[in-house]
């Protein structure tokens, strides 16, 4: 129903490929085949959520239960909201277009604090109440999981239950629960108390809440049996599914490449970490694992870059032995393979060899703090020395950026320990071997945040006036050549910090805010501090009391309920070794510091020492024979959904459908090899096409009758290749020639008597303005070669397209017709073939 709705909106807005829901290895449903529908909801945009292999882990997961459909939905731009709420439409699903009011469960991920809005808006959209308490037994159960889950407090009010810890084997006990509950009746009531019996399940509203006299919560259990909630932990990621197939994202995700989970945990034992607790024990991904699932999802996807996530890749115990099994996998086929997460000292000489057999991929160093003195009280054991080689390495074996962060308002932190920022970044500078195109250098700076469950989790955040003085320093000294200084706003990080370490009493807060129009908190465009702060004000909120206040070691803090298995005397201990600046060392190899994660029976550390995997990795790469090859003539139509994807998003589809299809193309030379793929032009988003044309170079032995096949197989809908030709001349590329479109107005008429204006004139100036804002006169009349009226709502133009000449036909119907940029947008535009007029 809502699904024709939404066709007439997506038009009107921003990216509306991400609305679509038809992506390569999406999966739906028949609804009557299914008995659960569940809405994995991300409350950030669409680049982001499709960037989360979270969301990807759970979506496989759910979906291989045959009586359960996981469909996605993610928080809509404001421009999409404003639509739905002008035309009452629902939030709903990409994959059915079905409204989130209609889901049997809402599971939100929860990964930023800056997000929270974002949630609100999605519920206010499916029309429902934002209290769990609110809700009736007509409206889903809303869950939520992620890292923000670990203090649960300040959102517990809008959800019926939420997952502590790794999600994989947890989903699942909730949705075989909520079914069996399903077939045998019953209230709600009796749904949360079954799942509270679910490890690693926190049910809200099954623990009371009092204030003591100094303001501090304290959590009253309804239940003596129910008194904490123990994180859910996967022991071994080896014995989980992991997606082999999944959906690759339309548009320009943040992270647009194939995410291989290596290994969960981190024993590093950085203080200020929270990740490094809360996924305590590390668990590694067997290397042969690794391999088999990167080679299969390759297959699946035609992703050119293979990421390796870990809270820090490099410390992966087989990470050499892996890196060559995948690039003698990757490098004949030019697939690059990444590691975003590296520690100083695990990023050797010889694993940058590695990685720049096919493309210099990104690396981001974390020295965190610029002294020798607070990188030891933060437990961040490296040295000066191992930096600067690491940085002598990179750019000596031809990487041309490396990237580097900081944070300020570190415990402990003095005036010497910013200077010492400063210092260190010259050091690294006069480290670099300057070029003409190399040595640059990207800094980050942000503000600490003080997280629950770390060593930390009692210090007070350094305050906004002092964190934007300290930024506004580092600013104006670190500059210079080659290097670019990028900081995190402190009003975005005092917020964070807000929520972090917030109680119960800050929901009421949340809604205010939203009331008074926050949305997307962590996106710049987006903030607004002033509507925070009014709501701060009006809510009566102290937030010194939560940020800048140091806690007592003896009082308690909203989240000791929750338990990460790490025990509270352990960080207690670890605050005390901070302040003597005592090191403790890496427990992965050496002895236990009875941190009290493991019990060495089912929860220990889990790795794959290198002899282990020699033979993951295989042999030599097998070089793919260079040529000859031969140009063909692509021929395709874009139509229907189709019409909505960008050129540069087209060309991507393309590229991996080809390699999908395992049709071969020719690379360019050097140090990005990229497919030799050239496309004939430009189509403006919302403009279909009968025949649009590229041209690829491929292997003698390809024909063109398994192209045209086998791509078709992997194209997404919309897109159809409709013929295959060789070259057999020199093209000059493609020819301009007079193109031809017929435009079809939905609720606008094209005007006979402006038609003969135009054509009565000798010239037409139309004033174009590029995305830069440059702006220059084009004569239409030299332009426009045809232009008839079919019908009042239907015109067809031929228009003269020459480089640094050419005009979109919806700005020369504007221009003639004084039609409104609405009007045009909601138009059918197709593209003819084009043709020599006489």
């Amino acid at each position: 129903m809502f699904r024709q709705f939404l066709q007439e909106i997506y038009p009107l807005v921003r990216h509306p490929s991400h609305y679509l829901g038809n992506e390569v290895n999406v999966i739906r449903k028949a609804p009557e085949a299914v008995r659960l529908r569940f809405a994995l909801a991300f409350p950030d945009l669409y680049e982001v959520g499709m960037s989360h292999v979270g969301i990807q882990i759970l979506y496989h997961i759910l979906n291989a239960r045959e009586q359960i459909a996981a469909e996605r939905v993610f928080a809509p731009r404001v421009d999409l909201e404003a639509k739905l709420r002008k035309k009452r439409i629902p939030l709903c699903s990409l994959e059915s277009g079905t409204p989130l009011s209609d889901f049997g469960i809402i599971g939100f991920s929860l990964l930023y604090e800056l997000n929270f809005t974002n949630m609100l808006t999605m519920l206010e959209l499916s029309g429902m109440p934002f209290y769990s308490r609110d809700r009736n037994p007509s409206h889903p159960l809303v869950i939520a999981g992620g890292p923000c889950t670990f203090n649960p407090e300040p959102l517990t009010d809008f959800f019926d239950a939420m997952v502590i810890g790794d999600g994989e084997e947890v989903v699942l006990e909730l949705a075989d629960t909520w079914l069996e509950w399903k077939d045998a009746g019953g209230d709600r009531q009796a749904l949360l108390k079954r799942w509270s019996r679910i490890h690693g399940v926190y049910v809200p509203s099954f623990f009371g809440v009092d204030f003591d006299s100094r303001g501090l919560q304290v959590l009253k259990p309804g239940s003596s049996e129910y008194r904490t909630v123990a994180k859910a932990l996967v022991s071994d990621l080896n014995r989980v599914p992991y997606p082999d197939c999944p959906v690759v994202p339309f548009g320009n995700p943040i992270h647009d490449r194939l995410n291989v989970e290596i290994c969960r945990g981190c024993t590093r034992g950085c203080r200020f970490c929270q990740a490094g607790v809360i996924y305590r024990p590390v668990r590694e991904r067997a290397p042969d694992a690794v391999l088999s699932l990167a080679e299969r999802a390759l297959a699946w996807t035609g992703y050119e870059e293979v990421s390796l996530l870990s809270l820090s890749a490099g410390d992966y115990s087989a990470i050499q032995v892996l890196i060559e099994g995948l690039m003698n996998r990757c490098e004949p086929e030019k697939i690059a393979v990444s590691l975003p997460s590296l520690r100083v000292g695990s990023l050797t000489e010889s694993l940058m060899t590695q990685i720049k057999r096919v493309r210099k991929t990104g690396f981001t160093i974390a020295p965190e703090a610029g002294s020798q003195r607070l990188r030891e009280v933060i437990n961040k054991n490296i040295a000066e020395q191992d930096l600067e080689e690491t940085v002598q390495n990179a750019f000596g074996l031809g990487w041309q950026l490396m990237k580097f962060y900081f944070m300020n308002g570190l415990p402990t932190e003095t005036e010497a320990d910013i200077e010492a920022i400063v210092a260190l970044v010259r050091r690294l500078q006069k480290a670099c071997p300057r070029s003409r195109r190399g040595g640059n250098m990207t800094v980050s700076v942000s503000t600490f945040i003080p997280k629950a469950h770390t060593p930390f989790q009692w210090c007070a955040q350094m305050s906004l006036d002092e964190s934007r003085s300290k930024i506004r320093m580092l600013r104006s000294k670190v500059k210079g050549r080659g290097l670019r200084f990028k900081w995190q706003n402190p009003e975005m990080s005092i917020l964070e910090g807000l929520w972090a370490r917030g109680d119960r009493r800050l929901s009421r807060l949340l809604v205010k805010a939203y009331e008074l129009g926050c949305r997307f908190d962590g996106w710049s465009e987006h903030f607004q501090f002033k509507r925070w702060e009014e709501a701060i004000e009006a809510c009566g909120v102290d937030i010194g009391f939560y940020t800048s206040r140091a806690r007592d070691l003896s009082e308690p803090l909203p989240w000791d309920h929750i338990e990460t298995g790490v025990s509270k005397e352990f960080l207690r201990l670890e605050w005390e070794k901070a302040l003597g600046r005592t090191e403790t060392p890496d427990c992965r190899d050496g002895e236990c510091h009875l941190c009290g994660v493991c019990d060495f029976e089912t929860v220990k550390p889990v790795t794959f020492e290198a002899d282990a995997a020699v033979q993951a990795a295989g042999g030599t790469p097998t070089r793919k024979d260079e040529g000859p090859f031969k140009k063909l003539r692509v021929s395709y139509a874009k139509r229907g959904p189709a019409r909505y994807f960008g050129h540069l998003e087209l060309v991507r589809i393309f590229m991996r459908a080809f390699k999908r299809a395992r049709v071969p193309l020719r690379f360019s030379k050097g140090f990005h090899p990229s497919p030799k793929i050239s496309f004939e032009s430009a189509l403006p988003v919302g403009t279909e096409s009968l025949a649009e044309q590229c041209t690829i170079q491929v292997p003698l032995n390809v024909s063109r009758e398994t192209i045209v096949e086998r791509v078709n197989q992997e194209l997404p809908e919309g897109l159809i290749i409709t013929g295959c030709n060789w070259v057999e001349q020199r093209p000059s590329e493609f020819a301009q020639k007079p193109v031809p479109y017929t435009v079809t107005l939905k609720g606008g008429r094209f005007s006979e008597a402006n038609l003969n204006v135009f054509l009565g004139k000798e010239a037409w100036p139309f004033l174009e303005t590029n995305r830069k804002g440059r702006a220059k006169t084009i004569d239409l009349k030299l332009v426009v070669k045809e232009l008839t009226l079919l019908s009042p709502e239907t015109a067809k133009i031929i228009l003269e397209e020459k480089p640094g000449n050419s005009v979109r036909p919806t700005d020369v119907l504007a221009s003639i017709f004084g039609l409104s940029e609405e009007t045009l947008k909601l138009a059918t535009i197709i593209k003819s073939p084009a043709f020599i007029s006489n």
